[in-house]
């Protein structure tokens, strides 16, 4: 298998020229990528747990009736609704009046970053959840600016200027899919990542928005994964498949076609 791989590398070198960010730029500063875990309360827990067995039930269904590929998308609706609960509960749950310790856990985190003197950008793939941040960097008397996919593109660019020069604007909120390539936020020298995007490259790509040239500062990269949750089986996934990916061209499929089916039904264990 390893022979393989080494052939199969060997045949496409001679095409392709790919150095990698520390390869090209040696005079970056240091950047430093933590895991931080977080225990969902009991409640968000439960939560968790029963439509994790729901959604087992209806895979299984799904399959039995339309086959594997066919199911992909159903499959996908059902993985979302479990990483939104790991999120928050209340993304699709409007009743739901309990806590999010990973919500809990982030504004911990932007709390002791502000009194440091950091900057923070805050990647999520839900515009919804910042609804919740807002309200919570409201309270707290954080001042914040958000960027989306319904943000013009000149404002884009004013919004960028203004976070980076303002030093009293200390959070970036920023949905993973705008905000991956085209902004340069060297203003910033903390990235959190709320919630784990199944494509690495695209999350490396929101971190490289303020690790580029120009970043003097060196950066620190929180990812925020809930334990015992679809969240910890996204990660694992993702080391497995980032040394193949690595070895081989990283192209832009995206991360879901590159599992297995034994991979998908792993993930609702």
């Amino acid at each position: 298998k390893e022979e393989v791989k080494n052939n199969k590398k060997k045949q496409i070198e001679p095409f392709v020229l790919r150095r990698t960010k520390g390869e090209v730029l040696t005079e970056l500063p240091d950047k430093t990528v933590t895991i931080l875990n977080n225990e969902m309360s009991e409640e968000q827990y439960n939560i968790y747990m029963s439509y994790m067995a729901q959604a087992r039930k209806e895979i299984m269904s799904q399959i039995d009736i339309n086959g594997f590929e066919k199911s992909q998308i159903k499959i996908l609706s059902l993985l979302m609704r479990l990483r939104q609960i790991c999120c928050h509960p209340k993304l699709f749950l409007r009743e739901y009046e309990g806590e999010s310790s990973k919500l809990n856990q982030c504004i911990e985190i932007i709390q002791d970053a502000v009194l440091g003197g950091h900057k923070i950008l805050l990647f999520s793939s839900y515009t919804s959840m910042f609804e919740i941040i807002e309200e919570k960097l409201k309270n707290i008397g954080v001042k914040y600016l958000k960027l989306t996919g319904q943000t013009k593109v000149g404002e884009r660019i004013e919004l960028v200027d203004k976070f980076n020069t303002n030093e009293n604007i200390k959070v970036f909120l920023i949905s993973l899919k705008a905000g991956g390539t085209g902004l340069n936020l060297t203003g910033a020298d903390m990235v959190i990542h709320y919630d784990p995007w199944w494509n690495l490259s695209a999350e490396n790509q929101a971190t490289d928005r303020t690790y580029r040239i120009g970043q003097k500062r060196n950066v620190q990269v929180y990812k925020l994964i809930t334990k015992n949750s679809i969240e910890e089986k996204i990660y694992e996934l993702q080391q497995k498949k980032a040394k193949l990916i690595d070895n081989m061209l990283s192209t832009d499929a995206t991360f879901i076609n590159k599992l297995s089916k034994d991979d998908i039904l792993a993930l609702f264990e």
